[in-house]
């Protein structure tokens, strides 16, 4: 007689997120308000090349025997899952950053865990793609400029001040020669 048993925590991604397909291989849902224009955040895994080495720093043996530094490769002039308009606006601004091939290599050793490390790549790709969709900084006032000015001066004003308070007092305590 075979029992099957399962342990399954109250906290567990079923109950936090009841609703979630938990599948981080398929698209989410898109949304009703959604214009082809948009990049949802989704990051087909296919697309992309990922890549496992071996993590440098501390770890004893274990980092002598796994493999849990992350290299991403993301090709944008390959990436039919991006819409026209966002790979322009992509490329016009990150086309610095491109390699030879012309790829964008990101690369996470953050911690210990690959699956971390590769979510962690994928969210500063997802966060350059989003960041390369927004407008250009308009360029502060003379006012502001002034005014940052001013409070660097009064800034600095005050450390000085300070140093020389702090000097006075270590003076103070010291024994007079006579």
């Amino acid at each position: 007689m075979c029992r099957n048993f399962s342990y399954q925590s109250k906290i567990n991604l079923s109950a936090l997120y009841p609703t979630s397909s938990l599948d981080i291989t398929k698209s989410p849902k898109e949304k009703a308000s959604a214009t082809p224009s948009d990049f949802s955040g989704y990051i087909p895994m296919d697309r992309v090349d990922i890549k496992y080495t071996s993590s440098s720093g501390p770890g004893g043996q274990h980092v002598n025997r796994s493999n849990t530094k992350v290299q991403v490769k993301f090709k944008p002039a390959e990436a039919t899952w991006l819409p026209e308009n966002v790979k322009t606006k992509f490329l016009d601004k990150h086309s610095h950053a491109l390699s030879k091939e012309g790829c964008i290599i990101i690369k996470s050793d953050k911690t210990r865990y690959a699956h971390l490390n590769l979510a962690d790549a994928l969210d500063r790709l997802r966060n350059i793609i989003w960041n390369s969709l927004q407008p250009e900084s308009i360029p502060p006032s003379e006012e502001s400029v002034e005014k940052h000015r001013l409070g660097q001066l009064r800034a600095a004003r005050e450390r000085l001040r300070e140093k020389r308070n702090r000097s006075d007092i270590k003076r103070a305590r010291q024994s007079i020669d006579i």
